[in-house]
């Protein structure tokens, strides 16, 4: 099959530039970089969440309403990168099932 646009071919040429899309859109870090820092995240605050369960069991601390919170801030960042994960597998999914 032929490459009517031009775009599929050769993975070191480059994609033509967007229209409205200046050098703005080259400076930002990349998914990949996003990700990770996403991830490292949540890891802190399931740590942190860890460390307060921790503290109150072992006495070292009494509010339990900080205990809570951290536990609930862990819970959600961990469901919303959950379902970034998911989110990303289906469109792998739906890439993988393309014809070309």
């Amino acid at each position: 099959m032929t490459d009517p646009v031009g775009l599929i071919g050769s993975l070191n040429r480059e994609l033509p530039a967007l229209p409205g899309l200046g050098a703005a859109a080259d400076t930002g870090p990349g998914f990949r970089q996003v990700l990770t820092d996403q991830i490292d995240k949540v890891n802190q605050l399931q740590q942190a969440a860890t460390e307060a369960i921790e503290d109150l069991a072992t006495g070292q601390r009494d509010d339990v309403e900080s205990v809570l919170i951290a536990t609930q801030k862990a819970d959600m960042a961990f469901r919303l990168l959950l379902q970034v994960r998911n989110k990303m597998i289906d469109a792998y999914d739906e890439v993988r099932q393309m014809r070309i």
